[in-house]
């Protein structure tokens, strides 16, 4: 069931399969009838380690999302919460508690409850004075760092940390993402170099080595599969969570939504029996992506531009299969056939689905509301008239655009032009504040905190790193290209030309010069070996391997889009750069869900 996760050098099925130890280890330590009450944000990404038919087989009968209402005839002996460290979460179990003791003045029912990742003091002292503490039969953790997504894919989906960083100031998300490498490095060995850049990144690494030491007994002191790290902090490259993902995965998840690798389409643009399941109730029809099928696995990364002939070579493959014929065939040569044919089936439905899906994208995509918003965007990644208000942006706000619509563009223009020129700011400002009323004050004053808009300085920066670093491309290769521009049609995502660069010789030297105008340091360390730490030469001997491909960890601190993933992929399959990556994020992001954590509702 999850063979997909096994595809490269390092197993991410290892982690899936550590998960699950750990799940059986909550739900055996309670016998009898169980009912999970979920944080609503963890059902979903839980569900990549444990199935619902897994379960099942540990008893578990129902299962419920934890709201502020209690939860009303739940007939089992034991209910289990299981949820993120959060003081509001804590009232809705005392709520669900308390309703339960009410209706029955003596409960018969056992609670546990479990945080995920770690447990909070503070969220135990909120049970506490809500009453609740001493009717828990058992408090634990739930040690789930990571959620594995595909082989080369871990998110910890943490749904707004570079909100909470940058707006609320609160920094646990650097603790979790700390612990979630300690936890990577007990399953896959000490990871030697590690490179990172901006301020967030560093404070990551640096909670990491503390936490290292503290843990060294449980560590393992040998360099594991994975060569080199890489912290990247989202604020050093706004401006590719912002542009439009032109790939197939990042167009159906701007467009549709993709969550913890399954999406929802409209029902009936599809055949009865596609999908996973269908709602009647919503009208939507429930897909998996994933690597676990073939056709989507070639077709993911690629430009939408390029799906057409992928699905068209695909339908000629299976069209000469069905009328090749079978009189002159011997007796093996037909059972070999008849073998063939469920995975002949297969991939007649998967290609009549991608088909489907590449339909609806189109519709959307060869719009003219979507082409002139693309058309004005890659104007501002070109850096072309960022000094002066915009047409396109003053008609959008005269026709009353969605609000988000308008702000994503306003904030592209600020980070083309280092910020904007105070007059085109408070014009922004006023004609935005007239149209959409004042609670858009609180709105672009988040945006402004979170780095995404403000006045202009001096320097340049994302001009200058345009030019140094090739971030765009006067002319766009979309079907067979040669450089990853292709992932936004004309732009390279600055994130992952730094990794590009860095796999150069010399590339992260080369680069710290480079990247000296962007926020916060750019580091570099190397955890040797105890054992090595005295002998000469132990740092090559550790990394000099060059026939075998080097393993990297890249790692986004406030989360990346499968643009980016497209991109790395892009680079590890070119022969010369002989590499692997391994791509871990906070959370997978879209310009939507990035944009709509910071608006005032």
């Amino acid at each position: 069931m999850y063979s997909h996760l096994s595809g490269g050098r390092v197993n991410i099925q290892l982690l899936q399969e550590a998960a699950v130890r750990e799940f059986v280890e909550i739900l055996d330590r309670c016998e009898g009838t169980k009912a999970i009450i979920w944080d609503e944000s963890l059902g979903g990404p839980v569900g990549l380690v444990a199935r619902y038919t897994f379960l099942k087989e540990h008893h578990v009968t129902k299962m419920y999302p934890l709201r502020p209402e209690a939860w009303t005839d739940i007939d089992v002996k034991n209910i289990i919460f299981i949820t993120r460290p959060n003081q509001t979460l804590m009232d809705y179990i005392a709520n669900n508690i308390h309703e339960e003791e009410r209706k029955r003045k003596v409960s018969r029912k056992e609670y546990f409850l479990y945080f995920l990742p770690k447990k909070s003091f503070l969220c135990e002292k909120r049970l506490q004075i809500k009453g609740v503490h001493g009717s828990l039969s058992y408090i634990g953790e739930f040690r789930c760092e990571f959620f594995p997504f595909d082989s080369d894919l871990l998110s910890m989906e943490l749904k707004d940390a570079y909100k909470e960083l940058y707006l609320e100031g609160d920094t646990s998300c650097l603790h979790q993402s700390a612990c979630a490498l300690v936890a990577l490095q007990k399953l896959y060995g000490r990871i030697p170099k590690v490179y990172g850049i901006g301020s967030y990144a560093h404070r990551v690494w640096e909670i990491t080595k503390a936490l290292t030491e503290e843990n060294g007994h449980a560590m393992t002191n040998e360099k594991g599969v994975i060569d080199q790290m890489l912290i990247l902090d989202r604020s050093t490259d706004l401006m590719s969570v912002l542009a439009t993902q032109l790939t197939y995965e990042g167009l159906i998840d701007e467009i549709y939504g993709i969550n913890n690798t399954t999406v929802n389409l409209p029902a009936e643009k599809f055949n009865t029996g596609e999908g996973l399941s269908t709602d009647r109730n919503t009208e939507k029809s429930q897909f998996i992506l994933n690597s676990k099928e073939q056709l989507y696995t070639e077709l993911r990364d690629k430009n939408f531009n390029a799906v057409g002939a992928v699905l068209s070579r695909m339908a000629k493959s299976i069209r000469s299969r069905a009328n090749e014929k079978h009189g002159e065939k011997t007796i093996q040569e037909l059972k070999k056939f008849v073998e063939s044919l469920p995975h002949i089936k297969s991939n007649e439905q998967s290609l009549a689905t991608h088909t489907t899906i590449a339909e609806l994208v189109q519709d959307v995509i060869s719009s003219h509301a979507f082409l002139d918003v693309l058309g004005c965007e890659q104007e501002f990644i070109l850096c072309s008239d960022v000094d002066k208000p915009n047409s396109f942006i003053e008609d959008m706000i005269a026709k009353e655009a969605p609000l988000a619509s308008v702000l994503r563009l306003i904030c592209m223009q600020s980070i083309a032009g280092s910020g904007l020129k105070p007059k085109i700011l408070d014009y922004y400002k006023r004609e935005l504040v007239q149209v959409y009323g004042l609670k858009t004050l609180l709105t672009l004053g988040n945006l402004e905190k979170a780095g995404l808009l403000r006045q202009q300085t001096g320097s340049r920066t994302y001009h200058v790193l345009r030019k140094t670093l090739n971030l765009t491309a006067e002319t766009p290769e979309e079907v067979s290209p040669k450089d990853i521009t292709y992932v936004h049609s004309i732009y390279a995502p600055l994130s992952v030309r730094i990794v590009e660069q860095h796999l150069k010789p010399n590339g992260w030297q080369l680069l710290t010069e480079k990247l000296s105008s962007l926020p916060g340091p750019t580091f570099e360390d190397f955890q040797a070996s105890p054992s090595l730490s005295s002998r000469r030469g132990s740092f090559t001997s550790e990394l000099s391997q060059s026939d075998i491909p080097r393993v990297i960890v890249v790692f986004f601190i406030g989360g990346c889009t499968f643009a980016e993933i497209s991109a790395l992929r892009f680079l590890a399959q070119q022969d010369e750069n002989n590499v692997e990556f391994v791509i871990c994020t906070t959370k997978l992001i879209n310009k939507n869900s990035f944009l709509d954590s910071f608006i005032e509702n």
